[in-house]
């Protein structure tokens, strides 16, 4: 079962955020008055307690101001929580926003394990939860590794490449790729990439994406199998021509969508199966590896 952890952020922030201004602007007050009369009645009879020491009258006039001031434990504990759950919500909605990966389809720029941070406002300021952009800064560019709701279930995040802009013919045959009909330079590796999890070589490549002119490259593997690339049922199904046997394809990039493949060629789902990318379902760019438990050394930039 999955679940929205910003939604669940956002009404922990709007709860302990209630606490907090209702003790702020009106317990607070009440609790003050309340302490200033009680002090008051205090030191009216302070003049009959003539027997009792003034060092035992000063500490108990102390012990009730702050007995009258605390904060009941109901409030004290969500109010206190509130400025941490506040400044993390920020943080996640416009600034930075940890993931972790959990597939393959992303080897060898990613691995499973692999926790990234995402930059939040790389591609323009969005409103939190409903994901509406409010402030354009910029947009994806191709080659750009980035997080976005799957278009079937936006409740999921995914993390893929962005191959194809809006208005790109993508071609995607024999295991290379076209963008725009001009064939994306590929060189092999002499040494092929093992993969712990599956405990097994795969070929491996440097893809050089064009990219505002100039190439940029990041590796992908090719299995020797290929599996057929059976299209789903999506928005723009028919921008895209399958052939061979469903193992060519061919799209345009509808206006407001991207095309995403995983760098993992032969073990990803992406947009040759089930479509495009819609600007709105856009998270943020993958920059960094700030953690890999099983192996530190994965800490670093994202190529």
């Amino acid at each position: 079962m999955s679940f929205n952890f910003a939604l669940i952020l956002f009404w922990l922030m709007v709860g302990t955020g209630v606490v907090w201004l209702a003790d702020r602007f009106y317990l607070l007050p009440r609790r003050r008055a309340a302490t200033a009369e009680a002090l008051r009645r205090f030191d009216a009879n302070v003049v009959l307690r003539t027997s009792v020491p003034p060092q035992t009258l000063s500490e108990e006039r102390e012990s009730l101001r702050l007995g009258g001031l605390r904060q009941p434990g109901w409030i004290e504990f969500p109010a206190s929580f509130f400025p941490v759950i506040l400044v993390v919500f920020l943080l996640r909605s416009f600034l930075f926003e940890p993931f972790r990966i959990p597939s393959g389809s992303m080897i060898p720029t990613l691995l499973i394990g692999d926790l990234i941070l995402v930059n939040k406002f790389n591609y323009g300021v969005r409103l939190p939860v409903i994901n509406e952009k409010i402030i354009d800064i910029g947009s994806p560019k191709r080659g750009d590794v980035m997080v976005f709701r799957y278009p079937k279930d936006p409740s999921v995040d995914y993390v893929k490449r962005v191959i194809g802009l809006p208005g790109d013919k993508i071609t995607y045959k024999n295991k290379r790729l076209e963008i725009n009909n001009e064939a994306v330079s590929t060189i092999a590796i002499a040494e092929d990439y093992f993969d712990e999890e599956r405990v097994s070589y795969t070929r491996q490549f440097t893809e050089k994406l064009p990219r505002d002119g100039v190439v940029v490259g990041h590796r992908i593997l090719n299995d020797n199998n290929s599996m057929p690339m059976v299209p789903d049922v999506s928005p723009f199904r028919d921008n895209c021509v399958y052939s061979d046997g469903n193992q060519e394809v061919t799209c345009t990039v509808p206006p407001g969508h991207y095309y995403m493949m995983g760098d993992n060629r032969d073990n990803s789902m992406d947009s040759r199966f089930w479509g495009f990318v819609p600007e709105r379902n856009i998270v943020g760019r993958a920059f960094f590896i700030w953690m890999n438990f099983g192996n530190i050394r994965r800490i670093g930039a994202i190529q």
